[in-house]
């Protein structure tokens, strides 16, 4: 597939990202749905954690895409964050957004929701001041990152050897399918470990013993 700027004869699979972007503000579609596909799996594993702990897959999946699409629209390659920088930011942020709004509306699953890894921050990013998760103050990042730990930690102590794995796989935003092929066994058993992990994440947090001992 090619771009119709003639200056960017390379096949679009071949661009970069703020190329890309840059074609996608210039009313390219194929550039866009290039960006998509691109940071697909990025999207599937930033929302994935809050699945596991109590949200709905695809659609936390779904607004995911969201804040992946606003960051194509409105990357600003001239300041200093690189696209992946921002589309990360934008894609936890529309999450976030969607959990909090669930929690006001008394939305059970998803208000039992806690990130499972810890959102990443350029310090030179340009929407630092922006957005609400960027404006809490280190001290608050640092007490997430020890409750994340302890939280993960916890949970792997119960999990078998190839529950273990397959969690691995899972956050990293393979799907069930590409787990399957990566470890050598059917999709339908790497679902059932996803189910048995996401049960033992619930006990996990019910009990609110972090530590796992």
């Amino acid at each position: 597939m090619y771009s119709s700027n003639e200056k960017t004869p390379q096949p679009l699979d071949q661009c970069s990202d703020e190329m890309l972007c840059t074609l996608a503000a210039g009313g390219s579609r194929d550039a866009e749905e290039a960006l998509v596909a691109r940071y697909n799996r990025l999207v599937r594993s930033c929302a994935r954690p809050f699945f596991l702990a109590g949200g709905d897959s695809e659609d936390l999946t779904q607004e995911g895409m969201v804040g992946l699409l606003k960051a194509v629209r409105e990357y600003d390659a001239s300041k200093e964050a690189s696209f992946r920088t921002f589309a990360e930011i934008c894609i936890r942020n529309r999450l976030y957004s969607v959990l909090r709004a669930a929690a006001r509306d008394k939305h059970l699953a998803l208000n039992q929701s806690v990130p499972l890894d810890t959102p990443f921050f350029d310090a030179n990013s340009y929407t630092s001041g922006t957005s609400d998760l960027t404006q809490r103050d280190p001290e608050a990042y640092l007490i997430d990152r020890e409750h994340t730990a302890a939280l993960l930690s916890g949970v792997r102590k119960q999990l078998s050897e190839f529950e273990a794995k397959i969690l691995g796989y899972y956050l990293d935003g393979l799907s069930c399918r590409e787990i399957a092929e990566t470890v050598g066994k059917p999709p339908k058993s790497v679902d059932n470990a996803v189910q048995r992990i996401r049960r033992k994440v619930a006990r996990q947090l019910l009990s609110g013993d972090l530590s796992g001992s």
